[in-house]
């Protein structure tokens, strides 16, 4: 005799539930991945511009960056005013650079060390926060910024060179 005669279908032991939920995930695997991409690369990004723009004054690194990276802050192995420099170039020069969808893996790699950074010599209690832009950020270096971006022109370019 066959074992696996005498088995339920799937389908009859799947419930009344089954078809509407398998429809539901079919369309939700519709989500196009470049739209979710973009979500991923924007709106960190956005977070890291806004954070870069409290660091000046004008065109200049303010006192109160400089005050908070020496009293605050106070990270090892760098110098507070070096520190501090350096991120308001890396919060302006990255988060744009992954918006504009250009060099979109290595700039949210940069960004993802940041966020290490940030938490673990910073704001060590605010891990949920930086875990969501850590995930917005590995997810770009490990699938691309998706097609609404310069490198996937770029690739484009290459591919038909």
């Amino acid at each position: 005799m066959n074992a696996t005669a005498n088995r339920p279908t799937h389908s009859a032991t799947c419930g009344p539930l089954c078809g509407p939920t398998r429809r539901s995930i079919a369309l939700l695997e519709r989500i196009p991945y470049s739209l979710v991409a973009l979500g991923a690369r924007i709106f960190p990004a956005a977070v890291f511009w806004q954070s870069g723009q409290t660091k000046l004054d004008g065109w200049r690194v303010s006192e109160s960056a400089l005050y908070l990276f020496k009293e605050d802050y106070k990270l090892p192995l760098l110098d507070p005013v070096v520190a501090a420099h350096l991120a308001a170039v890396m919060e302006h020069v990255f988060p744009a650079l992954l918006v504009l969808g250009l060099a979109s893996r290595f700039a949210a790699a940069v960004l993802f060390a940041m966020t290490l950074v940030i938490e673990v010599f910073v704001y060590p209690d605010a891990w949920p926060t930086h875990g969501v832009w850590a995930t917005c950020f590995l997810l770009i270096v490990a699938r691309g910024p998706g097609v609404v971006s310069i490198d996937h022109l770029l690739g484009g370019r290459a591919r038909k060179a």
